[in-house]
């Protein structure tokens, strides 16, 4: 057939398939297909796949293409990084995901920082060390030798683990803080090494002191104001730099609950264990906020408390709380050791991770005991993988 005449002949083929129902349209698309060979079958599954299976990443707006992102989970998005280069590329490039992404994992997000295949990267590495968490397989065990006799105290501070009892020291002031057996709380000059002041009213051993700056304001003090803290079995004290007591707070005052010898203080919370579970104060209220109850293990000591993590301990393992559920989310197991009653002979390490991890402040010491060999054995973070 000559070229002009298949034109004519195709336009009037096309006008009448476009006058046919669906049903009709499908008839004759099956006997023209039956009609056809090899070459022409070839032809049609080369087309089809290009009409039928558009890219729409490729073809929309780079924004509308990251607002639809938006609503895959973070596995998904993965995977979906598998089905072409260019998809990889926008999936990559999408910022806000993987932020967020990392923010739900309690990963700490510097919003500073826009390159987006950074937050792809830090995704990763956070997915990686969260299944450590959730597998107990985060940590590693040392152990510190040369003590002769046992070591019934321990303090860590800016690095350092120190075998003394419960101290805490500012540079600045230039002030150290003690707490004793004799139920005191002395105040000594940290150059000179002399005693300043040494503060009574607890009726039980003193086994925490923690001098930190105030950081909220209330009708007892401002932010920027130092505070001392001083807790004993019963009751936690709170004084200004001047030793005046501001205020004396308690789980019960018939004194039938005893409070476990750790606590938190960073200058906006107090937190501290009992037998009914961690009890959390706001500082400028002295309000409890919240009491997170534990059913399921009794008597766990708290370690370390942040805005995402809380690090707790009994008799048998390491703990690792994630305070936005309430929920246990990974353990490390202890060796047989006496827990100190006074709570002296173990200790955290490294704090800032349980503000949210951030890809570097997952390493160092993260838990710390006396052993009945004199030795010290340590709980520390693992390298990533």
């Amino acid at each position: 057939m000559e070229r002009k005449d298949f034109e004519t002949w195709l336009d009037n083929i096309s006008v009448t398939f476009l006058s046919l129902t669906d049903l009709q349209k499908n008839e004759t698309l099956d006997h023209l297909i039956s009609l056809s060979g090899a070459v022409q079958l070839r032809h049609l599954s080369n087309n089809l796949e290009t009409l039928l299976k558009r890219d729409f990443l490729k073809l929309l707006p780079l924004e509308l293409s990251f607002y639809l992102l938006k609503w895959l989970d973070p596995q998904a998005l993965l995977t979906c990084c598998l089905v072409s280069k260019q998809w990889n590329k926008v999936i990559s490039a999408c910022t806000e995901v993987w932020q967020t992404a990392c923010k739900n994992l309690g990963w700490q997000i510097d919003d500073s920082v826009q390159d987006a295949l950074h937050w792809k990267k830090v995704y990763l590495k956070a997915i990686l060390r969260m299944k450590q968490l959730e597998d107990h397989e985060a940590f590693e065990t040392s152990s510190l030798i040369g003590h002769s006799a046992r070591v019934y105290a321990l303090y860590y501070k800016d690095g350092l683990l120190c075998t003394v009892f419960s101290v805490d020291y500012n540079d600045e002031l230039d002030i150290l803080v003690s707490g004793s057996a004799d139920f005191t709380v002395k105040v000594w000059a940290l150059s000179a090494g002399t005693c300043l002041n040494t503060l009574t009213g607890h009726t039980e051993w003193v086994t925490k002191v923690v001098l930190q700056k105030c950081k909220v304001k209330s009708l007892l003090h401002s932010p920027g104001d130092y505070i001392l803290l001083s807790a004993d079995k019963y009751e936690i004290k709170f004084r200004e730099i001047n030793c005046k007591c501001l205020k004396t707070l308690s789980v019960s005052e018939d004194r039938s609950i005893c409070l476990q010898p750790r606590l938190h203080f960073d200058g906006k919370y107090i937190v501290c264990s009992s037998a009914l579970g961690l009890y959390q104060w706001d500082f400028a209220s002295y309000d409890i906020l919240r009491v997170i109850k534990i059913p399921e293990i009794a008597n766990l000591a708290l370690l370390g408390f942040g805005d995402v993590f809380a690090l707790l301990f009994d008799n048998r393992y390491l703990y690792i709380m994630d305070l936005r559920t309430e929920s246990l989310i990974s353990r490390w197991p202890l060796p047989e050791y006496r827990k100190s009653k006074r709570g002296s002979s173990f200790l955290a390490g490294e704090a800032s991770w349980l503000n949210g991890l951030d890809g570097h402040n997952d390493t160092g010491l993260v838990f710390a005991t006396s052993m009945p060999d004199h030795s010290i054995h340590l709980v520390l973070w693992k390298e990533h993988g």
